[in-house]
């Protein structure tokens, strides 16, 4: 008799078994299918792909138990996929087990936040679970994985189609809550249409495009692009430049007395789109000392430095809940480089005022490349490409805080505080980064 092991089979060979298994399947074949599926499982019984394609046809099956012991397997032998973290959920949530199954969805999340199935599968859980603004929200960046012209996995039309009529409708509610309370501030007003609030709005909430400048969140129509400002439309500016030897002596104290007080800048939690600031996320090579962080004065820090404190009071700073003031000494170490980015919003500008600059230090917006010079301040839109660098061998330091973008009327400016406020309310939004 003979009692022989398969030969086990290379790479090459399993992914052409599973092609041909799969290609068996979609033309109807599933006998063969199962064959070809159960010949792999002989000839390799331990590798990942298999026991996910097994757990998968265990799954269709209604086999639960059987499927999430095949997924457990694969995830432990490659634990770098995100799709067999996401077939993990899945069976999870036949088995009823919804912790276990948020958690497997972060895992694929936090390996590939644009994971078209893992982003539909957490919008089903936030569904599921009575968090409906929530998974509008996680359906939309689902759809905006979506690259143009993509070819969709088969039978996945239905659910997206679904997720757009979630989206549609949590739109639809948010607009109510905004209705009547803008209306109120319309009608203080004068009564008149705020045109450029509306079209604001309307791009909010997803009914109209957008075109540069690039916000990363609230774009506001038709205000110019203007990278760098005109200092002299900034006269409170020379009562803040005036200051700037009392705020250099106060930085250099803090850096001295209170340098736990530093922080990384880029903080971002896992599972989101990093892109360009993967490397300084969680890095002091970029670090912040806030007096005033997305609204919340930090009372520790505006003791150490009163001056700085008492002149940034002199400033048409935003007040928005949630979201402004923000005020900060900005550290970059030596030798790196803030990749290009922009800004959130382009209802406010930035102020930079420098404090301690070495040489070989820069800073680009747009087009246009500057030097800083200590005590000098300067106001620029960074929802327009910017980037800063410091290639010297000792820290730059600056003062940064925002304000509202000048050529904003005060209606409007009263429209997009509440707007801006009632929307952090509607999904109860933690504060976004100021980038």
């Amino acid at each position: 008799m003979n009692t022989a092991l398969p030969a086990p089979l290379d790479e090459a060979a399993i992914v052409r078994l599973l092609q041909a298994c799969r290609a068996e399947a979609a033309s109807g074949r599933i006998m063969e299918s199962d064959q070809l599926l159960a010949r792999l499982a002989q000839q390799a019984p331990h590798h990942p792909a298999v026991l996910n394609a097994l757990g998968v046809r265990m799954l269709a099956r209604g086999a639960a138990e059987q499927a999430h012991a095949l997924f457990v397997r694969a995830t432990a032998g490659d634990p770098r996929h995100p799709a067999l973290w996401a077939n993990l959920a899945s069976s999870l949530k036949a088995l009823g087990r919804s912790t276990e199954e948020l958690g497997a969805l972060e895992k694929a999340l936090e390996l590939e936040p644009r994971h078209l199935s893992a982003l539909l599968q957490k919008a089903a859980y936030l569904e599921d679970t009575g968090e409906p603004r929530n998974a509008a929200r996680m359906y939309q960046n689902a759809l905006d994985s979506l690259p143009p012209g993509a070819q969709l996995p088969p039978g996945i039309e239905a659910t997206l189609q679904h997720a757009r009529a979630m989206v549609a409708a949590d739109v639809a509610a948010l607009n109510a809550v905004l209705e009547e309370p803008l209306a109120a501030i319309r009608q203080r007003h004068g009564g008149g249409r705020q045109r450029r609030v509306d079209l604001c709005l309307e791009a909010l909430l997803g009914r109209r495009r957008v075109f540069p400048a690039q916000p990363t969140w609230m774009h506001f129509p038709e205000l110019p692009a203007i990278e760098f400002f005109e200092r002299a439309d900034f006269p409170w500016l020379d009562a803040i430049e005036a200051a700037a030897g009392e705020i250099r002596a106060e930085l250099l104290r803090v850096l001295v007395a209170d340098r736990d007080g530093l922080q990384p800048y880029i903080d971002f939690p896992t599972g989101l789109p990093l892109d360009q600031f993967r490397e300084l996320n969680g890095s002091r090579r970029w670090s912040a000392y806030f007096l005033w962080n997305q609204s919340e004065a930090v009372a520790g820090h505006i003791a150490q430095c009163p001056t700085t404190a008492r002149v940034l009071e002199t400033a048409p700073r935003c007040r928005v809940a949630g979201r402004a003031p923000t005020a900060f000494f900005s550290i970059l170490d030596p030798n790196t480089r803030i990749p290009p980015h922009t800004g959130v919003t382009n209802t406010r500008c930035t102020v930079h005022l420098p404090l301690v600059v070495p040489p070989a230090c820069g800073f680009r917006v747009g087009g246009t490349t500057r030097e800083w010079v200590p005590g000098q301040a300067w106001v620029f839109d960074d929802t327009i490409e910017h980037e800063a660098w410091n290639l010297s061998d000792t820290p730059r330091a600056i003062l940064i805080f925002d304000i509202w973008n000048p050529l904003l009327s005060a209606a409007e400016r009263d429209m997009i505080q509440v707007a801006t406020e009632l929307y952090g309310r509607h999904y109860s939004l933690r504060a976004e980064s100021a980038l």
